[in-house]
């Protein structure tokens, strides 16, 4: 096991670098000036305009950037925001608010996605089937964006249940309604991915032997069917949290909530390179180790597979 976690790390440092360097590329690469663009319609001094051009280190190439910037990365400096404040400061308040987010909307997955596909996938075939396939057809049909103030409307504006808008993200309670909209999609496709997985391995050959031996129903869907049926569902889990943290713009923004979706945003919009790289690269490093997470995870949920 240890020999095969020491692999995957070494294998994640290639990952790594050249998804941050695509990135950085990506970001850096675009048309217009940065600098300029923080005087707006004012006239910039062209002194100050070249000394703060020297300051985030755009007067050199791109290649001398990506090396500075990768340079600070390993001392933990994710550099200066075009507002002089430290991008780890930005990440350190819109982060947790995010992650708890995130948080919220897996825990709707699980609680909800895997028992719609394992109800389905037992009864395939039923009114409970046919009902959980429509029901997940009719979420994966409708834009988050539409789901979001649909739910808005109904929960908040009209039932009065919740507020419009999220007023304390560390308020658990008020991170429901958004939770749930933000985990919609993927819980839609959870409870499929789980039907079907329970269908296939309901027709296993080892399936028909528990059963012949006579062990209890309870044993054979939870020892023998679920445990092999989760394999697909924990790797569609584990990569899905990180995408939940990078996939929160929308949701983010539809309720007011200052997290790492909406710094994006809004970094994205005033050409904030530095905050943006910075962010994209600890969700590379989210996906990362979720990915690895779920690698280990195949050990414990089907004893035939061993790391070397």
């Amino acid at each position: 096991m240890g020999h095969y976690v020491l692999r995957r790390v070494l294998q994640m440092i290639p990952v790594f670098l050249g998804a941050t360097l695509l990135i950085f590329l990506m970001v850096y690469s675009l048309p217009g000036d940065p600098i300029a663009a923080m005087f707006g319609d004012k006239a910039a001094d062209p002194a100050t305009v070249a000394n703060l051009r020297h300051q985030y280190y755009l007067d050199q190439p791109l290649w001398k950037q990506y090396l500075h910037y990768m340079n600070n990365i390993f001392h933990l400096d994710f550099g200066t925001s075009f507002t002089g404040r430290p991008v780890s400061e930005i990440m350190a308040d819109a982060f947790p608010v995010t992650i708890r987010l995130a948080l919220v909307a897996f825990f709707f997955e699980i609680v909800i996605g895997l028992p719609l596909g394992l109800i389905a996938g037992l009864k395939r075939g039923s009114v409970a089937d046919t009902v959980v396939l429509l029901l997940t057809l009719v979420v994966i049909s409708i834009p988050v964006f539409v789901l979001g103030y649909i739910a808005q409307t109904v929960f908040a504006i009209n039932l009065g249940w919740v507020t419009a808008t999220v007023q304390d993200s560390r308020d658990i309670s008020q991170l429901i309604l958004p939770g749930l909209v933000l985990a919609s999609l993927s819980l839609a496709y959870v409870a499929r991915l789980t039907r079907t997985s329970i269908g296939e391995n309901l027709r296993a050959d080892y399936m028909r032997t528990a059963v012949a031996k006579g062990l209890p129903r309870r044993t054979v869907i939870g020892r023998h069917l679920l445990r092999n049926s989760l394999i697909p569902v924990v790797t569609f889990l584990g990569t899905d949290l990180g995408a939940l943290m990078g996939g929160a713009i929308v949701t983010e923004g539809i309720f007011n909530i200052a997290g790492v979706g909406n710094v994006l945003y809004k970094a994205i919009n005033q050409k904030e390179g530095p905050t943006v790289v910075g962010i994209v690269t600890v969700l590379v490093l989210v996906y990362l180790v979720a990915s690895l997470v779920v690698d280990l995870l195949y050990a414990v949920l089907d004893p035939r597979i061993r790391y070397a």
